[in-house]
């Protein structure tokens, strides 16, 4: 099989539900909002099973959990990418090196804002920490660490995306568009004007 087709079955056979995500919150000591209504979990999940290689595809999940105004938790899960995609990582714009975001949790990272000024999108608004990677060798280098703005931005690629190539030069990209369009519908019932990101790791699901 394939390298890339068995990243996408791995992610696929996994468990990713409400339940696990916030056990994985739970487990690296991240918050994990439970009170009130429309008080948003934006939690991405890297695809762990392709370490640290490019695989250029959208294997990764974007997901969103949630107490709608009957206190009833909700959970949506759509395809994304975490990770830049080949022709990011070898014609990079930052001196530094192709951003690739560190698994954590950002507060208050992300507001409503445009993306390169053309659709609203959660743009980064606070400092989140990214590996930088310079040597185009198509694994990812995760030993240099930049925190700052960088345009981490959450956004989406075409109608239905094939690969990544630079739809990510370290945003985290939505595959499909409707996708987006519904994610961006439900977070803003959230009243709030700034969502924390978490990034997690398949692996610690």
């Amino acid at each position: 099989m394939p390298s890339s087709l068995f990243c996408l079955s791995y992610l696929c056979c996994m468990e990713i539900t409400r339940e696990t995500v916030m056990a994985a919150c739970a487990k690296l000591g991240y918050k994990y909002f439970d009170n009130g209504s429309y008080n948003m979990n934006v939690i991405g999940v890297r695809n762990s099973a392709p370490g640290k290689k490019v695989t250029n595809i959208f294997d990764d999940w974007m997901t969103l959990s949630y107490k709608d105004d009957k206190g009833v938790w909700q959970f949506h899960k759509w395809a994304c990418t975490t990770d830049p995609g080949t022709k990011a990582v070898k014609q990079f714009h930052n001196a530094g090196g192709v951003a690739r975001v560190v698994p954590g949790q950002y507060p208050g990272s992300h507001h409503v804002g445009l993306h390169q000024g053309k659709y609203k999108a959660l743009k980064q608004c606070g400092p989140v920490k990214v590996y930088r990677d310079a040597n185009k060798d198509m694994v990812f280098d995760e030993t240099k660490v930049d925190t700052g703005i960088f345009g981490i931005n959450i956004h989406h690629a075409g109608a239905d995306s094939a690969v990544v190539e630079n739809w990510s030069e370290g945003c985290q990209v939505f595959k499909r568009i409707k996708d987006f369009d519904e994610f961006m519908r439900i977070v803003q019932l959230d009243k709030g004007t700034k969502w924390t990101y978490t990034l997690i790791e398949s692996r610690d699901l």
